[in-house]
């Protein structure tokens, strides 16, 4: 998988205890490279980071990445092959009740790694994850394209413009030149779902938990639209992207979309039918009731233009979006309904994703 590139390598990954930093971990030790964690706490209870007991399986560093003292130490000594750049404030809702944290963590957070990088001496691929919120969404029927304004109405999409405007200008400033020691591009994807997230105000994990106590969950918003997809569908973009970045340093500097097929588009309702079916509810509707409180402002619709990842990475997303739902609903009701491996069931999906991925021709499967 991904010509072997991360076999032995040094990979260090920020924000490795949350949701897709968890995903991200267990796939390159699969993967077989050497991971270094930088985070600065456990982000929810549970926690897949936990359940999975990765910190036993890699270096396990526990800082702030707005920490730059600490950042540019962690760099400097561990002299990572490849860095990806998850660690934020990821959460809507806390933007409104705490934005200076979301501005602090996602836009000096993000300086700090890039300075960080300026300041070493060895070479370096580095992915640098932000989100589709970063672009000023107008609710277009068509997807936004890397080209697009950024930068939205409320905190949390301008804490995320306001990074990939710090990337963009340390690119350019920096580490354009053709000798630099360091290529990095920026990975834009959202709406992404499966086993192990637990964090707060999240539609999916709200129903998970609800369900698994065998309660109904409150919904706000019933009719927004999504294009829903698997976590393990952006990583294996950010995973392709990092391979292409060391064949092809003209790419440096790019950003990139990665998102699922247009007709994964879906509204939250049915995305609940479609999940609850797995929890043996007798009548979908009985899984969840709608609510009209709705306490800060959600886009009714935000999908994203994927075709400079196709041309470029050879990259296109590969679950169907009844799988999408089978892998998420599984991995939650295994563990919230079975005594089993939930370590061996992770690895037990990366493994189908990997195998249905190569029956569909994705370049990234071949060794």
């Amino acid at each position: 998988m991904f010509g072997n590139i991360f076999r032995d390598k040094k990979v260090l990954i920020t924000g490795h205890t949350g949701f897709k930093g968890s995903w991200l971990v267990a796939w390159l030790l699969k993967l077989g490279a050497n991971i270094i964690g930088v985070s600065k706490d456990i982000p929810t209870n549970p926690s897949m980071f936990e359940v999975l007991e990765l910190k036993d399986r890699i270096k396990d560093y526990r800082e702030d990445i707005r920490s730059l003292d600490r950042i540019v130490k962690i760099i400097r000594d561990e002299k990572p092959d490849f860095i990806f750049h998850l660690a934020a404030q990821p959460i809507v809702s806390t933007s409104y009740s705490n934005p200076i944290e979301t501005i602090s963590s996602n836009i000096m957070g993000t300086a700090n790694i890039l300075e960080a990088l300026r300041l070493s001496n060895h070479k370096s691929i580095a992915i640098m994850i932000t989100s589709d919120k970063a672009y000023d969404n107008i609710e277009q029927v068509w997807g936004y394209r890397e080209i697009d304004a950024i930068g939205g109405k409320d905190i949390y999409s301008g804490s995320k413009g306001g990074a990939e405007l710090i990337i963009k200008s340390y690119y350019h400033s920096f580490f354009k030149s053709n000798i630099s020691n360091i290529k990095l591009a920026v990975g834009r994807a959202g709406n992404v779902i499966g086993g192990g997230d637990w964090a707060k105000d999240r539609v999916v994990v709200d129903s998970m938990r609800a369900w698994s106590r065998g309660e109904a969950v409150e919904i706000r918003s019933p009719k927004a639209t999504r294009p829903w997809q698997h976590v393990l569908e952006p990583l294996s973009g950010y995973l392709r992207l990092a391979q292409v970045l060391i064949q092809d340093s003209s790419l440096s500097g790019e950003a990139f979309n990665f998102g699922p097929k247009a007709e994964q588009n879906h509204t939250v309702v049915e995305l609940l039918e479609d999940l609850s079916r797995y929890w043996n509810f007798r009548d979908s509707s009985l899984a969840f009731n709608i609510t009209e409180n709705i306490p800060f402002h959600e886009a009714g619709l935000l999908k994203l233009n994927c075709d400079k990842a196709l041309f470029y990475l050879k990259w296109h997303s590969s679950l169907e979006y009844i799988d999408t739902i089978r892998f998420t609903s599984e991995w939650y009701y295994d563990f919230y309904k079975r005594d089993i491996d939930i370590y061996s069931k992770t690895i037990k999906q990366i493994e189908e994703y990997e195998n249905i991925a190569k029956e569909r021709g994705l370049i990234w499967t071949i060794e």
